[in-house]
């Protein structure tokens, strides 16, 4: 499940600490944080999940829960491989999840491909 549906005062400190009140599976609130820089890249000047450190080549870094459904965006503007800055956002939703009150990382695999014969 995506943190966000199950979270309050969710906030991004230092550009890149994801911190909220996350809620175990009792229903209890635990406080949680999160690096976001363990699980997010700069891959010439666009967020990549899997990558690592992205905020040591972004400027202007913000965090913001926008639309209905306050989904969680951040927001940068990341370097290229020339130097130029270009202004990204991802969804942190994607691949951030709670696991009883504990941020957890999910990589998503592809589903296999098949060959037609």
């Amino acid at each position: 499940m995506s943190f966000h549906a199950s979270a309050q005062e969710i906030r991004v400190d230092d550009g890149h600490i994801l911190r909220a009140i996350l809620f175990n599976g009792d229903g209890e609130p635990v406080e949680a944080e999160f690096d976001l820089n363990s699980v997010i890249g700069n891959d010439n000047g666009y967020f990549v999940w899997g990558g690592g450190d992205f905020s040591g080549s972004a400027e202007e870094i913000s965090f913001s829960l926008e639309g209905d459904d306050s989904v969680p965006i951040l927001r940068a503007n990341l370097a290229d491989v020339e130097g130029n800055f270009e202004h990204r956002d991802i969804n942190l939703s994607e691949r951030i999840g709670n696991d009883n009150g504990s941020f957890v990382f999910g990589t998503y695999l592809p589903l296999p491909l098949t060959r037609e014969e």
